[in-house]
């Protein structure tokens, strides 16, 4: 199945002359999943609303300071003929929610998530949550300011926060588009008083105060099909996983991203890897890094590895030029998830500090017994797509 009958032409574009502030105020009042930059009518990026809150970048500011190549390379781009296997994958290293769609070379329309989930929704019955999901995700107290909430998701690179009271149980949800909303709003009713003061105030609010709540919660053994629909049918990014019979205990997170990681899995030889932000590869190669990752799985013949996710995430300290990369490494295996992070100046020393502790973390883990074998089902349904 190609993407050119799920494509759409209904989208938002704006040039990159316009002022932010504008921009902002377009996801406010239209809730996108995404904003085409164009400039005198030619592709040059697109603006999401994650991008919005970890940017800088002042109201008066033009697009341009946003989707400088320096920051948006690669941008995210499909022919309108191309498969939905691959489609998915082009979101996913892009870390979009949206890509535009070409025809000819010819800027065509735009191609979401949730276009490609609703098209393969009926597949999604041949695997689960737990078969998906991200373990062991990252929280947040009740009384933890907007500021926190803002660090995490920028260091993660993830789109919402389980929020927990002081007995660790789960009481809310916060994401980047509750974030975004709020310091919007707060901003445009705010007309008098010191600027960085006001900007403090609004990063000390209690996340309480802004969360949702009740959460909507899946469990490991329901499908993704199921999973799927409740998110397609209310309108959110992802669920909160839990133990079948304590909804209270937050065991880990779906979202769509998780479910259009699994298209791309493949029945090939080689290890399946996914790169985020390729961008920011500077003396290492995306194939030393899948041999590096081979290298160590192969010492481990009882664990197999499923698929392997490499994200980079840029910070703004420099040595010599050189600025420190956060790198994380997780294999999705027959032993369950099993990741490793580590920091270090430009993206070879931080990918090697991560692989490290990936192997120590695999030692701990190794020892499993059951071994549950990843369901051929799953991969031949999806290979059909």
């Amino acid at each position: 199945m190609n993407i050119a009958d799920i494509a759409t032409q209904d989208y938002i574009e704006v040039d990159v002359g316009t002022r932010m502030g504008k921009v902002r105020s377009t996801f406010e009042d239209g809730n996108p999943k995404g904003i085409i930059v164009t400039d005198d009518g030619d592709y040059e990026g697109v603006i999401s609303e994650r991008e919005l809150l970890q940017s800088h970048v002042e109201d008066d500011a033009k697009v341009a300071a946003l989707t400088k190549p320096s920051r948006s390379t690669p941008s995210p781009k499909v022919d309108r003929q191309e498969d939905i296997r691959e489609t998915a994958r082009v979101l996913v290293e892009s870390n979009a929610k949206v890509a535009p769609v070409f025809e000819h070379d010819d800027l065509w329309g735009v191609i979401s998530d949730d276009a490609i989930l609703e098209a393969v929704l009926e597949n999604l019955d041949a695997l689960t949550v737990e078969d998906i999901y991200t373990a062991d995700p990252v929280t947040l107290q009740e009384d933890d300011g907007v500021g926190k909430a803002i660090n995490h998701l920028r260091e993660h690179g993830i789109s919402r926060l389980p929020v927990l009271n002081e007995n660790g149980y789960l009481t809310g949800v916060v994401t980047t588009h509750d974030i975004a909303d709020f310091v919007i709003r707060e901003n445009h009713t705010t007309t008098t008083g010191d600027r960085v003061g006001d900007t403090q105030r609004l990063l000390d609010v209690p996340v309480y105060d802004i969360m949702n709540s009740p959460v909507s919660t899946t469990t490991l053994d329901a499908t993704a099909e199921e999973a799927v629909r409740t998110m397609l049918d209310n309108d959110y990014a992802g669920l909160m996983v839990t133990p079948e019979d304590d909804d209270r205990t937050v065991i880990g997170v779906i979202t769509k991203t998780d479910v259009l990681r699994a298209l791309t899995f493949t029945e090939e030889e080689h290890m399946d890897v996914q790169i985020t932000n390729v961008s920011l590869l500077d003396t290492i190669t995306r194939e030393s890094i899948v041999q590096s990752i081979e290298n160590v799985s192969d010492k481990y013949a009882d664990m197999q590895v499923l698929h392997v996710h490499v994200r980079f995430k840029e910070h703004k300290e420099k040595l010599r030029g050189t600025p420190l990369i956060h790198c994380q490494v997780r294999l999705r295996t027959n032993k369950g998830q099993v990741a490793g992070t580590g920091e270090g100046y430009g993206a070879e020393n931080a990918f090697r500090v991560a692989l490290d502790k990936l192997e120590r973390n695999v030692l701990e883990v190794k020892g499993i017994t059951s071994d549950e074998e990843y369901r051929g089902q799953l991969l031949r349904k999806l290979n059909e797509l």
